[in-house]
Formats: structure tokens, C-alpha cells, sequence
């Protein structure tokens, strides 16, 4: 618990940053992704502590502006466990240090360029004229045969796969500068959606930049992806069919299709919680789901979505549905393609090393096994980086209750 506030105590902040939104005001620390949602005295009392003011002096002053009382020793107790505060009374405050930013040497002033509007229209002026090529020339459009492109199974999944991750990593690329140019922090990193292992980019510092910025780097991720298809599609016109730009057009399409699966927290479900002003649309939607679970086990808690707007509380509500039935859709794809591809092929792997067999078929069994061993422990490492800090808590209330619940049995 963080140590009572004195009401003679002066209070430093990190930077924050400030904006208002639909009546309040989110404010945050953007190298550490960490936003709030306040009320206008909230952001008055920071404003006048920044200014020098001891605690005392501004709820003296808040009440004087605005009639009403503010409890600004709560209130900075408060920010400084969101680790807001720097210091108290010249005393550094334990909090969260910034996040490690990827690709730190990239600054503002290289990528500032990025935000112009012009960008985002050209690349989709590139997209749609090969929309328009396409409808010309239907012999250039991509086709999944495009994705066989050797009799050797290795091969091909091995050249998918460096070619899928080449190109999640320049879309990613996309978010991190764009964000950048906002004067935005983000990391890349690996992550888990439902059973898929996925790269992610944490921008979480834009919550303090305007909806324009937002939704530039949320968009450009899928903008640049349509304009290097576009772009590939083009080449063939110029040159005529080649099965590499079409793979690479096909792969590119197949990651725009992705981004549409808003029940998870893809590009474009980001786009959706903001422009529907909904601020943890996924966190609600799952807490209201699980509230309703247990209401159906017996178990009542209180509604979650009972401190929202109901107009927020009709979105989350809505979308609550879309996420469960996605949700399942999603699991039950993972199954069968697990069922019906991975053990397929891994069940194959594994008797071709195990009984007689050519150096060139025991290579190619190999290669599976470590190319599916290696990307479900891929998957298991950022799975349990995301949830392992919630799961280890519970795994261990669960031993302390299966111990005492055994411990009469072994003394009898």
C-alpha cells in the first residue's frame, strides 16, 4: 500500500499526457502504456500540483473554483500506485519504468512524415488501381495454388513461414513507426490470440494522441499490406504473371482477411472500440461473459458493466455475443486443423524416424517434427509471458487447498 500523502506535500509527476474524451479526460504515461480515465477536478488538481501547489492548497483551490470536494491526498495516493508520481516532497517514488522501446534509434523527426495524409492516399490509390487491373485481367489474380509451389511439403511450409513472419514483421513495422512519429514508444514482440502465436506491436502510449493519429496507426498496418498486394498485382501487368509476386500478393490478403476477425484484438477491432468510444471493449465484453456464467452456476456477481454508459453497456453487450461465437468458431478450426494437419503430420514424422528410410525422407521428417515442435513452444513461451503472472497465483491457491484438504487422509 502506497504511504499516506501529507497535506503540506509538494508532488512532482512523470510526463503525462492529457486529452478529453466524451466528457472526461484520459491521462496517462505513454513510455509506459499506463492511461486512466479522470474527471475535469482530477485533471485540475494535477495541473495545479505540477504548478507547485502542496496538497493542501489545491483542494483549498478546487473548492473555490468549483464548490466541491476533493480528497487530493487520495487522489495522489492513487496516481502514484498507477505510477504517476515521480516524487513527493523531493522523495523518488517507486514505479514502473518505461517500457523497452524497440528500434530505439529511430526518432520522431525521421518518421514524422508518415502522419501526413497524403500517405495513406497514395498507398490506396496503388491498392485500388489493382483492383481495377484485376477486374480487367482476371489471369492475375491470386490463387491458393499459388501457395504449393514445390513437391517437397518441407519446402514449401518452411518458405511459407519465413515468408509469413518477413512479412507480420514489416506490418508491425508499420504500427511502431507510424506511432513513432507521434512521439509514441512501442515494442514488438510475440504474442497469442486464441490458438494462433502472432507478433504484436504495443503502441498503448497513443491513447494520448488525437482520433486521426490513433487511427492511422491502426490502420496502417492493413493499408500498407492492400498496397504491397496492389503494388504486386501492378508489376504483373506490366510484366506478366509470376507466381512469386502472386504468393506474395495471396499472403498479403490472407493478413488483411485476418484483421477483419474482430472478436480478437486485431487491428481493426481496435479501430471499432475507439470509433464506438468504448474503452476496454474485449476486458468488458469478457467480464460480463463470465458474469454470466456464473449467474447460470449459481453463483451471482455483481454486473460489471453496471459503472458504464448505457449506451457503452448496449456496445459491450453486443459485442459480448460476437466474441463468444467467434470465440468458438475460432477454437474449433484450431482443433480440426491440429486434428487433421498437425498430428497428421507429426504422427508421419515420427514413423518415418522410426523404422527404415532414405537420407532425403528421414531430413524432411526432422525438419517437421522441429519446425512443429518449435512453433508450439513458441507459442506455450508467449502464451504463459501474457497469462503466467494470473495463472501462477491460482495454481498455487490450488495446491494450498489440495494440501489441507489431503493432510487428514495421511494422518489417519
Amino acid at each position: 500500500m502506497a504511504e499516506a500523502v501529507r497535506d503540506d506535500a509538494r508532488v512532482d509527476f512523470h510526463p503525462l499526457g492529457m486529452r478529453e474524451d466524451a466528457g472526461e479526460w484520459i491521462v496517462g504515461r505513454a513510455d509506459t502504456g499506463d492511461f486512466v480515465a479522470l474527471p475535469s477536478e482530477g485533471v485540475q488538481a494535477i495541473r495545479l500540483l505540477r504548478s507547485g501547489l502542496t496538497v493542501a492548497e489545491t483542494a483549498a483551490r478546487i473548492r473555490q473554483d468549483t464548490g466541491r470536494r476533493l480528497a487530493v491526498a487520495s487522489f495522489v495516493t492513487s496516481l502514484t500506485a498507477l505510477g504517476f508520481v515521480r516524487s513527493v516532497d523531493g522523495r523518488a517514488v517507486d514505479s514502473a519504468p518505461p517500457v523497452r522501446s524497440s528500434l530505439p534509434w529511430i526518432r520522431t523527426e525521421h518518421v514524422r512524415w508518415l502522419l501526413s495524409p497524403v500517405v495513406p492516399v497514395l498507398l490506396l490509390a496503388v491498392a485500388a488501381a489493382a483492383a481495377v487491373v484485376l477486374a480487367v485481367r482476371p489471369e492475375l489474380r491470386p490463387s491458393w495454388h499459388d501457395l504449393v509451389w514445390s513437391d517437397r511439403g518441407t519446402f514449401v511450409l518452411a518458405g511459407q513461414a519465413a515468408l509469413t513472419w518477413a512479412l507480420l514483421y514489416v506490418h508491425e513495422l508499420s504500427h511502431l513507426l507510424t506511432a513513432r512519429a507521434a512521439g509514441v514508444p512501442g515494442t514488438i514482440r510475440l504474442g497469442t490470440r486464441l490458438q494462433f502465436l502472432v507478433m504484436q506491436t504495443d503502441v498503448s502510449g497513443i491513447w494520448q494522441c488525437t482520433r486521426r493519429v490513433r487511427c492511422t496507426v491502426y490502420l496502417s498496418g492493413m493499408v500498407l499490406d492492400l498496397a504491397t498486394a496492389g503494388g504486386c498485382v501492378l508489376i504483373q501487368a506490366g510484366t506478366g504473371p509470376n507466381r512469386l509476386l502472386s504468393l506474395l500478393a495471396l499472403s498479403k490478403l490472407l493478413a488483411v482477411a485476418v484483421e477483419l476477425m474482430v472478436f480478437m484484438r486485431t487491428d481493426v477491432y481496435f479501430l471499432l472500440q475507439d470509433l464506438l468510444s468504448c474503452r476496454n471493449l474485449y476486458r468488458d465484453a469478457g467480464a460480463y461473459c463470465r458474469h454470466l456464467a456464473a449467474r447460470c452456476l449459481g453463483r451471482p456477481r455483481p454486473d460489471p458493466l453496471a459503472a458504464l454508459r448505457p449506451r457503452e453497456r448496449r456496445i459491450v453487450r453486443g459485442y459480448a455475443v460476437l466474441m463468444v461465437l467467434g470465440t468458438l468458431g475460432s477454437l474449433l478450426l484450431g482443433y480440426l486443423v491440429f486434428a487433421e494437419v498437425t498430428l497428421v503430420l507429426l504422427t508421419r514424422a515420427l514413423r518415418t524416424l522410426g523404422g527404415p528410410a532414405d537420407p532425403l525422407s528421414l531430413a524432411d521428417a526432422v525438419a517437421t517434427v522441429v519446425a512443429l515442435v518449435a512453433t508450439q513452444g513458441l507459442w506455450v513461451r508467449a502464451w504463459w509471458r501474457r497469462h503466467g503472472p494470473k495463472v501462477r497465483p491460482a495454481v498455487r491457491s490450488l495446491l494450498r487447498h489440495s494440501g489441507r484438504a489431503a493432510s487428514p487422509g495421511a494422518e489417519r
